[in-house]
């Protein structure tokens, strides 16, 4: 990979270790995949922010990086995190879990990573422009990055995002690449889509079927005449989750869907296809329920009002999480919908999720909306699942 004389300074050491370790990383991606050059990126999202995954060497790590003068010299935000900072007694996080997850979001403050810690960035200020290169790490924001923006991301690793905030470059391969961005296979969609938890099943349906079909497929979706913020984000979850799709065209919804012809090969997606997909993410009963959780991805806060509606002068009888990106907590508490929310004793949880969390043994069986809520669940956690439309998982928590 052909460096450029600031990059070869950083990668000889003359601007500290960090940005050595950084320019080190990305260098080694670069020869990996075959990078002839790198490109500037206008921001970055990184992943592996919870103690829960991170793990105490991870923890080295970053506080190796932050000690060695490493600065995050583009707009870098967070993943979420194991816990909400300002709220962790109430989700019954560990007194000592809490000192280690403060300990990792110093080091990322350390770096000058802005550390809001959310997968939707776009929704919290993080909001790249159409055709802008950027580096993002979790994989739903990285498709919907992808997609429904038009910038250009390849999902990166918590290092070579980390490694892409101090030097604000990435290598140049895959889908930053017009010839790697075309799509592969045309997806004819059948049928209804209404719920968010219909995006998730048609995410999964698809990213089934695109299992052994070659590496990173790029889906030409048909069908489909309008769709939400919410839909999308659903979507886009469920389909990096069950098929390692970080990027889709759908025409009249993603931008570049214009600049393509729909593939010769075809899969259809019936009706029958959603219901198989929606009942294989459901094995716990109503009765074994004893965790709700909505915002996998992260509510908007179109939602949040949609919840404070469905709460209003309720009590719920399990315990319910509301994940969200603490900006959007903080214009919720001015709204009201926070009040009203938290006065049902449903519990808005900033910052973090279930999917990062350190809850498991602690529950039996989940209702969500999410299919990657779902994916998780059962592979990290050893929880049940009951997926259902959005308002039928607030009438779980209020049975």
């Amino acid at each position: 990979m052909e460096l450029s004389r600031h990059e070869q300074a950083l990668l000889a050491g003359q601007r500290g270790r960090a940005a050595q370790k950084a320019m080190e990383i990305l260098a080694a991606l670069g020869d990996i995949y075959g990078a002839e050059r790198t490109v500037p990126v206008a921001s970055v999202q990184i992943a592996g922010v919870s103690y829960d995954n991170l793990g105490q060497a991870g923890l080295e790590f970053l506080a190796e990086m932050a000690d060695g003068g490493g600065r995050a010299c583009v707009l870098a935000t967070l993943n979420p995190a194991g816990m909400d900072v300002e709220n962790w007694q109430a989700l019954g996080i560990d007194a000592a879990f809490v000192h280690n997850q403060a300990q990792v979001l110093g080091a990322f403050a350390r770096m000058n990573v802005v550390t809001t810690c959310s997968c939707t960035p776009y929704l919290v200020g993080n909001l790249p422009h159409y055709g802008q290169h950027v580096a993002w790490a979790e994989s739903s924001a990285v498709c919907y990055a992808n997609s429904v923006l038009g910038a250009r991301t390849n999902r990166e690793g918590g290092p070579s995002a980390l490694a892409a905030a101090l030097t604000g470059r990435t290598p140049a391969y895959g889908y930053h690449l017009e010839e790697n961005r075309r799509p592969t296979l045309t997806v004819q969609v059948r049928g209804p889509l209404g719920e968010t938890s219909d995006w998730g099943a048609l995410g999964k349906a698809i990213g089934d079927a695109l299992q052994g079909r070659g590496e990173n497929p790029v889906p030409y979706i048909t069908g489909i005449e309008r769709a939400s913020l919410e839909q999308l984000k659903s979507f886009c979850a469920s389909l990096a989750t069950y098929g390692g799709s970080a990027l889709f065209h759908a025409p009249g919804i993603t931008p570049e869907a214009a600049c393509h012809k729909p593939p010769r090969e075809m899969l259809i997606i019936t009706p029958d296809d959603l219901a198989a997909a929606q009942a294989s993410l459901n094995d716990a009963s109503a009765a074994e329920v004893d965790f709700v959780s909505l915002g996998c991805p992260h509510l908007s806060i179109h939602e949040l009002a949609r919840l404070a509606g469905l709460l209003e002068g309720k009590r719920v009888t399990k315990e319910f999480w509301l994940t969200t990106a603490r900006p959007t907590r903080q214009i919720a508490e001015r709204m009201g919908y926070a009040q009203v929310i938290e006065a049902s004793g449903a519990k808005i949880a900033a910052d973090t999720c279930c999917v990062v969390a350190p809850i498991r043994g602690r529950f039996r069986a989940m209702a969500t909306d999410s299919a990657k809520a779902c994916y998780y669940a059962y592979a990290k956690n050893g929880l049940k699942t009951r997926f259902r439309p959005f308002d039928q998982v607030v009438a779980e928590a209020l049975r």
